[in-house]
Formats: C-alpha cells, structure tokens, sequence
C-alpha cells in the first residue's frame, strides 16, 4: 500500500490530501474529483467572487432576504447554534468588519482609537442573521452587514472531502486544510495518523503528538498572523465586541469528530478565555481542547490523557 497526494491552493489555503491505496490511477482520479469539489463549495461560500451566493446575500443586507441552496442555508444554520452556544464569541456577521481596519500588515503602526475600534463592529450581531427554512432564504437585517465563513469553511470542506474519498473506496486518509485536519483509518505502514500540537513561539518545535482515530483537529494560534505595535504582537482573533485583538491566549487546539466542528470552535475559545473556554469544553460530548496561554502555562479538557505537555516558562 502506498500513499498518493495532492497539494493544492484551493480558498486561499494549502490543502494537503492523501489516500492509501494500490491503484494509482485510481487514487489520482478520485483525487483530482476532491479538488473539484472543493472548488465548488469555494464557488458557494467565497465572499471574493462576485456571483457567489454568499456575495448575493451581503449585497442584499437591509433590503431583501436572498434564497441560497440547501448546503449553504443548513450550514449557516449550524455556524448559528454554534454563535447561540458560545452567546456570540462565533459570528458568521464578522465579515462586516472592515478588513482595512485590521489588515496586519507592515503598514500598520499604531493601534485604532477604543471609539473606532467600537464602531468598526457595530454590524457585527447573529442575531440579525435571519434563516427562514421554508422558503430557503437568508437575511441579513441591516445595511452593511456582511457574512463571511472564515472560521468554518475549510472545516466543511475538510470533511467533504473525506466524504468523497470514501465513496470513492479509500478507506484509509487524510486531508489537511492548513491546520484543519481530518484522518481516517491507517496510514500506508499500518500506523495510526498523527497531529503535532505546537510550541506558539516556535511553530516547528512539537510539543507532543496525539493520535487521530476517525476524527479531526483545527488550531487557531497568534503566530499565524500578527502585528507587532509598540513591541506588544496583537494577533489576528478579533473580538467581536470589542474591536480589539483578543489577549491572554497563544493557541487552541481543538479535537472533534469532524472537520467542521473543529474548525468553528478555536475562534470562540480564543475569544471566551480559558476558564470560560475550557468550561464549555468540558461539557461537550467527543471534543477535547487544549489552550496554550500567554505565560506559556497549557491547560486542557478533563479528557486529554496526556501528561506530557509543558512550555518552558
């Protein structure tokens, strides 16, 4: 058995995908239909292409609610639950901030005003995301608003993508969205998949490795996009409240069943803390989490075994 991979740019992501398997023309085919796929969903959800059905609905904000297919209304409907569960620390509506005003790029040099930075999310509220099942369509209340699915769209593409390669017969892979990840069955030598958890302050320095039995792991972390003002890194996790990068967290690390769920709960954990965060955790079924503070100190759910993690201070 061997495994066959495909490294692709596809929703402004590297996307690592493998299967095991005999037959490589057959692994490449079934590889080849991933990427189509994901090409697609990237076509539905991407806030950059002007005919999308994302773009339909920002551009009617205020004025009219807009019909979208199925697979896009269900899957504002569980970014939703997921914005009701961490009482808005998720919201699909942070496309509304303006992307000039944290751009985190060299050119930025000083901080915004607390005033400014207030106004910037004034759009930014779930609950003006109005979903009407009957008729199919989304609604965003006020002009302006905008949605964006930046904390939730490579994890659904992750586990689409696992989906069709099963149905093509692999029944042993992996698919890594830059960080969201999703693994099945072995690996070509027999072995379990495995994730690394990070050091923040340095990436390339594994902390410890855990394995990923038919499930999935997203990391959101401070040292993937920053600024640094004043000699103070203001990460790239905004607040939704505030305005203001979130402080007090360098990474979350997140394991659920799925791709999705991963992906959509590091963003809110980063913004709830780590008291908060681990707290919901914990009472959640099948996910563990692991949070990394700005002391360096590691703290986890009741249900990560392993003893090993530690941060030198």
């Amino acid at each position: 058995m061997r495994l066959f991979q495909r490294n692709e740019l596809l929703m402004g992501n590297r996307f690592d995908l493998g299967v095991v398997g005999d037959d490589e023309v057959k692994a490449n085919q079934a590889l080849e239909k991933v990427i189509i796929e994901i090409k697609r969903i990237e076509a539905l959800l991407s806030t950059y292409q002007s005919d999308s059905q994302i773009n339909q609905v920002n551009e009617k904000a205020g004025i009219s609610p807009v019909k979208v297919d199925e697979e896009v209304f269900n899957l504002v409907e569980r970014a939703q639950r997921i914005s009701e569960l961490t009482q808005g620390a998720f919201d699909l509506s942070y496309g509304s901030l303006d992307k000039s005003f944290w751009n985190f790029d060299q050119n930025m040099k000083q901080l915004p005003s607390k005033e400014l930075a207030k106004n910037a999310v004034h759009l930014i509220n779930f609950k003006n995301i109005i979903l009407d099942r009957t008729s199919g369509t989304v609604f965003l209340v006020e002009k302006g608003m905008r949605i964006g699915f930046g904390g939730i769209g490579k994890g659904y593409a992750a586990d689409q993508a696992k989906k069709l390669l099963v149905k093509e017969g692999f029944m042993n892979g992996v698919v890594n969205a830059s960080g969201d990840m999703c693994a099945w069955g072995k690996r070509a030598d027999g072995e379990d998949w495995t994730v690394g958890i990070s050091n923040p302050d340095f990436p390339r320095d594994i902390l410890s490795e855990f394995s990923l039995n038919d499930s999935a792991v997203a990391t959101s972390g401070n040292y993937e996009k920053f600024v640094i003002i004043d000699g103070q890194k203001y990460s790239h996790t905004i607040h939704p409240k505030t305005g203001f990068p979130i402080h007090g967290i360098k990474s979350v690390t997140v394991f659920a069943p799925f791709a999705e769920l991963a992906d959509v709960l590091t963003t809110p954990i980063a913004v709830m803390g780590v008291e908060i965060g681990l707290h919901l955790m914990n009472q959640m079924n099948g996910v563990a989490c692991i949070i990394i503070d700005d002391m360096n100190q590691v703290f986890s759910t009741k249900n990560i075994h392993e003893k090993s993690l530690a941060l030198a201070s």
